[in-house]
């Protein structure tokens, strides 16, 4: 077990070995120092959890505060005891104010010390593992807002979990409507740069020299219309994290200043001779084949290369149907709340919603619901309520081994169709799993395997 450090300031010899002596007996690691100037140093390069120091040090009065100051800037979580012989009110409570555990007056009992550099030291570490309880509870509670519980988004929760607390940069790839965004806002939100901003930019929504300026700034008469000075996207974002989304549409010539700031962490303002560093998080994403545009001299490697060090994949929803309710629902509990309406979805609905192809992802599928929500005439949203083209596309689908000319996607289609299958002899039996499986044709164990393949609730018999 690891020995718990102590820093003692005392400016008697004989106390400050009494105190070494005793506590070194207790099974700590303690060193001690005579001045202030003799703590500041050791308070910088060391590591400690607990600092005792005498209020006076030499004719210094105020040697003993300062040092906990020092402690406090230093080290949040550093513990510390006040001791000393000339005791008031006004310096207790300074001492309290700046994080100290206690204040005791010589000359004290050497058990009275003892217990209190024990207490000060479990405070210490409840204080460290509450910090952290409370990041894990942050962190899975930010995560809740990718709305999900098919594999393929739980190990993109786990992956988000593990390259969050990393400075790397991250490349988000997926198709346009799926949360790319969402994803980099989860990655920022449970980082330790949470507390600092989050900025987000489209790249393909505006021309290359506008989108240097707002990446970079501008100084006043770099160009026409530059009146006064600007700051970039990356000096607002210091210290936090900065979202790049549609990366794939910047120029070569962008990419190149671009690859530097990755590189050297500096920026140079358009017009401007002066470099100015910078510390941000890079988050890109995209829904082009990056792959492909570097093959094809569109994109440059060297910069696919840097910006691609950790790959986030973000499913589409025809790779996670069983998500797709989860997702309807979340969408319509989030209208009502906001329209202050009570609305459910019918079973029909429900599974027209799940067999569509969704070519424009969760951003579709969530603007259908709005709409459907919006308009319905009752408090139940039925197939009628949904839009024609997804009527059609839903009556297009083969049902006898039949391919449309546009193709389909094998996988999604055979799951959507025992999707559909399962539930229907899942209502029909009223969820009795054996009853079902009997319907069904399959053994107990199989439609229990399917049953939580696609996320389904029942009972056993």
């Amino acid at each position: 077990m690891e020995r718990s450090r102590i820093l003692i300031v005392e400016d008697e010899s004989s106390m400050r070995e009494l105190l070494a002596i005793m506590l070194q007996k207790q099974g700590y690691d303690v060193e001690g120092v005579e001045t202030y100037e003799e703590a500041t140093q050791k308070i910088k390069n060391g590591q400690w959890d607990l600092l005792i120091t005498d209020l006076w040090l030499n004719d210094d009065r105020d040697g003993g505060i300062r040092v906990l100051r020092e402690a406090q800037d230093a080290d949040n979580f550093l513990s510390s005891i006040v001791i000393t012989a000339h005791s008031s009110v006004d310096s207790a409570v300074e001492a309290m104010k700046l994080g100290a555990y206690d204040y005791l007056v010589k000359p004290f009992k050497n058990e009275e010390l003892k217990l209190v550099v024990q207490k000060a030291l479990e405070g210490k570490k409840l204080r460290i593992e509450n910090r952290a309880l409370r990041l894990e509870l942050k962190r899975h509670g930010r995560l809740d807002d990718i709305v999900g519980n098919s594999l393929a988004v739980n190990a993109m929760k786990d992956l988000i979990r593990k390259v969050a607390c990393l400075s790397s940069t991250v490349l988000i790839l997926g198709e346009s409507g799926t949360g790319k965004e969402l994803v980099a806002k989860a990655i920022h939100n449970c980082s330790p740069r949470s507390d600092k901003p989050f900025v987000a930019i489209n790249c393909g929504g505006m021309p290359e020299n506008l989108l240097e300026s707002e990446l970079f700034g501008h100084v006043k008469g770099a160009f026409t219309g530059a009146v006064s000075h600007k700051d970039g996207l990356f000096k607002v974002a210091n210290g936090g994290t900065l979202f790049l989304d549609e990366i794939g549409e910047t120029s070569m010539a962008l990419q190149v200043k671009l690859l530097r700031v990755l590189d050297e962490m500096k920026i140079r303002p358009v017009g401007s001779a002066t470099d100015f560093a910078v510390d941000v998080r890079l988050i890109s994403a995209t829904n082009k084949d990056l792959d492909k545009m570097v093959a094809d001299g569109r994109f440059r490697e060297d910069f696919y290369y840097r910006l691609n060090v950790i790959p986030i994949y973000v499913p589409s929803l025809r790779e996670r149907r069983e998500d797709i309710l989860l997702l309807v629902r979340h969408f319509l509990n989030r209208f009502c709340e906001r329209a202050g309406r009570r609305i459910t979805i019918s079973d029909a609905a429900e599974a027209m919603l799940e067999q569509h192809s969704w070519p424009g992802n969760v951003r579709e599928l969530e603007n259908v619901i709005e709409r459907a929500a919006a308009l319905c005439d009752s408090d139940t949203i039925e197939s009628d309520d949904l839009p024609r083209k997804l009527c059609d596309s839903t009556a297009r689908e083969p049902s006898t081994g039949e391919i449309p000319s546009e193709g389909i996607d094998l996988n999604s289609h055979v799951d959507a169709f025992e999707c559909s299958l399962i539930k229907q002899a899942m209502k029909r039996t009223a969820n009795c799993q054996t009853k079902a499986a009997h319907l069904l044709s399959l053994s107990p164990r199989s439609l229990r395997y399917k049953l939580e393949k696609y996320n389904m609730k029942s009972r056993e018999a």
